[in-house]
C-alpha cells in the first residue's frame, strides 16, 4: 500500500506540473491596424497546424516597446511579438530574451522559403533570431488622378522629380507628404542614401559625423525643398493614406507595406494610385539606392509554450502562409516563391532580388536606439523650423558621440 501510495502521489504531481499544450497563441504587435490580417492568419494556421492566433495590437510605438520589455520581468508574457531589426533586436538578443531560430532559418533557406541575403539582418554571433514578419522596399506612392490631371509621369531622375513638384506647386497642389512625428526621418534617409550611400552607412556605424559636410549639404537641400513649399504642413494630423487619397498631397514616400493602407480604402493600384522608385540625387552612382526594411516576428526564450511558438514561426515562413499574408494585405513577401499581384510592387521585388538596386538599411533599424531617439526629435524640429538644421545636426552628433564613446 505504501508503494502504491507513492506511485499515486508521483503520478498526480507529474500531471499537475505539466502545462496544457496551447491551441491559441497571443501575438503582441505595434500594428494595431493589422489586427484583421493577423486574425485571418490565425484562422488559416488553426486549420493547417492546429494553432490559432489572438492579436493584441498597439498603435503607440514607445508604449509598445515598454510593454514588451516589461514582459521580460513578469509572468505575463506574449507567445509571439513583433519588433525591429538592427540595434533594437540586438539589444534584447544580448539580454538573452529572444528565442534562437537558427534551425528554422537553415531549413527555410534550404527549401528556398527565405533568401540568404535576408539572414544578416537577423544574425548575431552566428545565430539567427526571429523570422521575417514582412519585408518592404521604400519608394513613392502617388495619386494617379492628380498626375493625369496635370500631364505628369513618374520621374526617372531627381531633376524630373523636382520638375513634377514645381508643376504641382504652380497648380496649388502640395507635392509631398511629411510629418514631424515618428517618420520624421524619411526624407533624411532617402536624400542621404540617394546622394552618398557610403556616407549613410558610415554614419550608422559611427565612422562619420552628422556635422560632416556631406550630411550638412543634404540638410540644406532638404531645407530648400521645404522653403520652396513642396511639402504639406508637418503638423497636419491627416492620415498619410487619406492625404494621398483626397489629393492633399500628390506623393507619399513609404515602404511597400503602405499599399495595405491604400487597399483598406478600396483604392485600386494603377487606377487610383501608382508607385515608383525614387531616383538618386547623385546621378553618377552605379545603382539606385532603395531603402529596405524587414520587421521581425519573435518568440521569447521563456515563452509560455516554446514548442507551440516555434511551430508557428516555422509555418509562418512557408509559401502557404506567406501567400495568404501577402495577398490579404496587398504587399510583398519575404518568401521568394510568392507571386505579387500588383505589377509595380512585383517589379521592385523582382529587381531588388536580382541586384539591380543598392539596398540600404532603413534608418530606423540602422541607427542605434539612443542616437535614433535624438534624431527623431531633431528631424521633427527641423521640418517645423528648417533654419535650425545646424543645431539639429549638432544635437544628434552629441548623442552619437556619447554612444560611440562606449560602443564599437
Amino acid at each position: 500500500m505504501a508503494t502504491l501510495g507513492v506511485a499515486i502521489l508521483l503520478t498526480s504531481c507529474g500531471t499537475a506540473a505539466e502545462a496544457p499544450k496551447k491551441t491559441e497563441l497571443s501575438l503582441y504587435n505595434d500594428k494595431g491596424a493589422w489586427s484583421k490580417y493577423f486574425e485571418d492568419m490565425g484562422a488559416l494556421s488553426k486549420q493547417k497546424i492546429g494553432l490559432g492566433v489572438k492579436p493584441v495590437g498597439h498603435t503607440d510605438s514607445a508604449q509598445y516597446q515598454a510593454l514588451i520589455k516589461a514582459a521580460f520581468r513578469t509572468d505575463t508574457k506574449p507567445d509571439l511579438f513583433t519588433w525591429q531589426t538592427g540595434g533594437m533586436l540586438q539589444e534584447i538578443v544580448k539580454q538573452k530574451q529572444v528565442a534562437d531560430t537558427t534551425a528554422i532559418w537553415q531549413e527555410a533557406i534550404k527549401n528556398g522559403d527565405l533568401p540568404q541575403d535576408l539572414a544578416p539582418y537577423y544574425t548575431f554571433d552566428g545565430k539567427q533570431y526571429c523570422v521575417p514578419l514582412n519585408v518592404a522596399y521604400w519608394g513613392m506612392f502617388y495619386n494617379k488622378k492628380t498626375f493625369d490631371q496635370y500631364g505628369l509621369r513618374p520621374p526617372t531622375t531627381w531633376d524630373e522629380l523636382i520638375q513634377v513638384a514645381d508643376t504641382l506647386k504652380r497648380n496649388n497642389v502640395k507635392a509631398f507628404y511629411h510629418t514631424s512625428v515618428l517618420f520624421s526621418f524619411v526624407w533624411f534617409e532617402q536624400m542621404l542614401a540617394g546622394t552618398d550611400p557610403d556616407l549613410y552607412d558610415r554614419l550608422s556605424t559611427g565612422k562619420a559625423k552628422y556635422t560632416d559636410p556631406g550630411v550638412v549639404q543634404v540638410m540644406e537641400r532638404w531645407k530648400s525643398m521645404i522653403d520652396a513649399g513642396y511639402f504639406v504642413n508637418p503638423g497636419d494630423k491627416t492620415d498619410p493614406a487619406d492625404s494621398l487619397k483626397n489629393g492633399k498631397s500628390a506623393m507619399v514616400s513609404f515602404g511597400t507595406w503602405f499599399n495595405t493602407s491604400m487597399t483598406q480604402r478600396s483604392l485600386k493600384a494603377g487606377t487610383d494610385y501608382g508607385f515608383f522608385v525614387i531616383p538618386n540625387i547623385n546621378a553618377s552612382l552605379p545603382k539606385t539606392s532603395v531603402i529596405f526594411e524587414s520587421g521581425p516576428l519573435c518568440s521569447l526564450t521563456g515563452a509560455p509554450d516554446a514548442d507551440a511558438s516555434m511551430k508557428y514561426l516555422k509555418w509562418w515562413t512557408t509559401p502557404e502562409a506567406q501567400e495568404k499574408w501577402a495577398t490579404t494585405r496587398g504587399d510583398v513577401s519575404a518568401n521568394p516563391k510568392v507571386a505579387i499581384a500588383d505589377q509595380a510592387l512585383g517589379q521592385i521585388t523582382k529587381d531588388a532580388g536580382s541586384g539591380k538596386y543598392r539596398l540600404v538599411n532603413r534608418y530606423f533599424e540602422a541607427t542605434p536606439p539612443p542616437i535614433l531617439t535624438a534624431a527623431l526629435d531633431g528631424f521633427g524640429l527641423f521640418v517645423t523650423k528648417p533654419a535650425e538644421y545646424q543645431k539639429v545636426l549638432q544635437d544628434i552628433q552629441k548623442a552619437a558621440d556619447e554612444y560611440w564613446s562606449t560602443h564599437q
